[in-house]
């Protein structure tokens, strides 16, 4: 991968003022120099997110999360830090050209300018789909079936719905108005060749055989995007049924579209996902569309029938919780039952909520109503009973060998659950449900593969940090004065004697300057996640100009600041001398020490005791 240069980074966020990226977000109220507002990454009801224009950071009091303009964009929108950079870049206008370097820089290169090219390319297809629906005679028709599925052109603009039509090469041809190539257009999977000898055998006049055509053919297109927004693949819905066809027509995987690692509607659903803890999963485009519209807006659809382990994994990112929305057919339930695997190895909940039979998401919500539709997700029952009930009602098992045959089907898919605990309590309630003994249905389960356990880790780990390691870091930041006086001092063997030296090793080898926001940026992204929140703490916070009762670290204004870290750094280096003096004295009482290192170690502890009474004189006038 390339990289891309620290002047670009620097340029993107200095031309994305904080205060506006955030308040783009949701609003953002003053709090003198700085503004507030609820914290977006846990529950609260005063708010104690702090947004700091002058510094370029913000931080919750309340969580502890903190950061640049690209944190905060990386943590709102679950993504990593290149796409934050890009997501930034594109909304200042900036062009980000990354850098390459070793042998496989000029594959590397290729790779992206590819993808770039196919990005460029669904875009504008995007654009000339939706435009056929909403401008265009030939989307009459697909614009009167959207109107009767509740469709409005408001709904069909906000989701950029299009039409591809009846034609084997429209697509086709506006492309190459458009300068793309054949190469480009069967790189993007929305044209597809068709083989010479096939040609050969259809072709009925002395023109020169089509060689392409258009993938999507009288279809009501719908946009796939990645997390970030970008068009990357479409999913093209028949108008007319037709024999042989395919009701439902995905782009091919290409270099920007692997269908098992995308989740559509991702892009615009995963706040809702997050403030939820839960996700609504339905099987169409227009299941969730139409859900979505409704005001159920934590809502996403796999690029199939059921899920993948890899669109699991991005889920459980999001949310502990699934409810399946699935149609009540036999295709709908088997997609549930494949569905079940991926999602219990990503340890994620699984509730069913259940569709009458003939009825889907799209048709309930709008029949009966946002209301109505939540009250079924919420009494969602819990994927096992669902199980069990089901079984139970098709076979309805009386006998024992009949409960036993049954329960022999429900064991395979209790197999499946990672957790041994859940495991356990399924067992039990299904026993009970059979009528059978636990002991019974734990001897049918087959064998279990034993698996590494991940426990799960804290969001955000608070750090304990010493008072006195806290009051360096925070004058080394925000006092340039005290962080060159530091820097005067033998501060690495002192910081070095120390567990939580580091941190103001961080700030005394960083080339920070707190008056330039691109340089606390820099820094801050030089540091691990709690670290960050640590330092962001640290930057955002208000200086009292008394010491404030109840709350430790808070000095007096610029007059102090020097006394106050001078007196810390003094108590670092006693504390250190002492480490040193105590190590030196145990050297001393081991056996068999030498009469020349007796005398060496004599002399080291003279020379520690000697600077520990120094250091612990008062302060002259020249200190204070």
């Amino acid at each position: 991968m390339g990289t891309i240069p620290s002047e670009t980074i620097e340029q993107i966020a200095a031309a994305n003022d904080i205060v506006e990226v955030i308040g783009s977000y949701f609003p953002l109220k003053r709090a003198g120099a700085n503004f507030k507002a609820l914290c977006p990454f846990h529950q609260e009801k005063t708010p104690s997110f702090t947004v700091s224009p002058s510094r370029q950071t913000f931080h919750c009091f309340g969580c502890g999360v903190g950061g640049s303009v690209f944190r905060f964009v990386m943590d709102y929108e679950h993504i990593d830090f290149p796409s934050a950079v890009r997501k930034l870049a594109s909304r200042a206008g900036i062009t980000v050209v990354e850098k390459y370097r070793g042998g496989g820089a000029d594959d590397e290169q290729r790779q992206r300018e590819l993808r770039q090219g196919l990005l460029k390319l669904h875009a504008e297809a995007a654009q000339w789909f939706h435009e056929n629906l909403i401008k265009k005679q030939v989307g009459e028709a697909a614009r009167k079936y959207l109107r009767a599925r509740g469709i409005t052109a408001e709904i069909a603009k906000r989701w950029q719905l299009g039409y591809a039509p009846e034609e084997w090469d429209a697509f086709c041809s506006w492309a190459r108005t458009r300068s793309y190539d054949a190469r480009e257009l069967i790189a993007s999977g929305l044209v597809k060749t068709k083989d010479e000898t096939d040609l050969a055998q259809t072709q009925t006049s002395n023109l020169k055989p089509l060689t392409s055509y258009d993938r999507f053919r009288g279809r009501i297109m719908f946009p796939i995007c990645n997390d970030v927004g970008e068009v990357i693949a479409f999913s093209g819905r028949l108008l007319q049924d037709k024999e042989g066809a395919a009701k439902y027509l995905n782009s091919p995987e290409t270099a920007l579209f692997r269908k098992g690692s995308v989740l559509f509607g991702l892009d615009k659903t995963k706040r809702a996902l997050i403030e939820a803890n839960c996700a609504v999963v339905c099987e169409g485009q227009l299941d969730l569309i139409s859900l979505f519209e409704a005001g159920i807006t934590n809502v996403v659809a796999p690029q199939g029938t059921a899920f993948t382990e890899s669109q699991a994994r991005i889920l459980k990112r999001f949310v502990n919780e699934v409810v399946l929305c699935f149609d009540a057919d036999a295709a709908g339930q088997k997609a549930a039952e494949r569905s079940l695997d991926a999602l219990l190895e990503n340890e994620l909940i699984v509730r069913v909520a259940e569709i009458p039979p003939g009825e889907d998401p799209d048709s309930l919500v709008r029949r009966e109503g946002k209301g109505a539709f939540e009250t079924r997700v919420e009494g969602a029952r819990d994927f096992f009973d669902y199980l069990i009930e089901r079984e139970a009602a098709a076979s309805k098992p009386e006998s024992y060998p009949e409960r036993i045959r049954l329960a022999r089907r429900i064991v395979e898919m209790i197999a499946r659950v990672p957790e041994p605990l859940l495991r356990g309590e399924i067992v039990q309630k299904t026993a009970a449900r059979l009528n059978l003994a636990a002991e019974e249905l734990t001897k049918l389960l087959p064998a279990i593969p034993t698996r590494e356990v991940k426990l799960p880790v804290a969001d955000r780990i608070q750090l304990r940090v010493p008072q006195v390691i806290e009051e360096l870091c925070r004058l080394a930041l925000r006092n340039p004065e005290f962080r060159e006086f530091l820097r005067s001092q033998d501060w690495q063997r002192v910081l070095v004697e120390h567990e939580w030296g580091t941190l103001v090793t961080s700030i005394l080898e960083a080339q920070l300057d707190v008056t330039k926001p691109d340089s606390i940026d820099a820094f801050l992204n030089s540091v691990d996640e709690t670290e960050r929140s640590f330092f962001s703490h640290l930057l955002t916070e208000k200086l009292s100009t008394e010491k404030a009762p109840g709350r430790r670290g808070w000095i007096k204004p610029e007059i102090d600041a020097m006394r106050v870290g001078k007196e810390s750094w003094s108590f670092l280096q006693k504390d250190s001398l002492r480490r040193e003096l105590k190590r030196v004295e145990t050297l001393m009482a081991q056996p068999n020490v030498s009469p020349g290192d007796v005398i060496n170690l004599q002399k080291q502890i003279l020379d520690l005791r000697e600077q520990l009474h120094e250091l612990s004189q008062p302060a002259g006038p020249a200190d204070k």
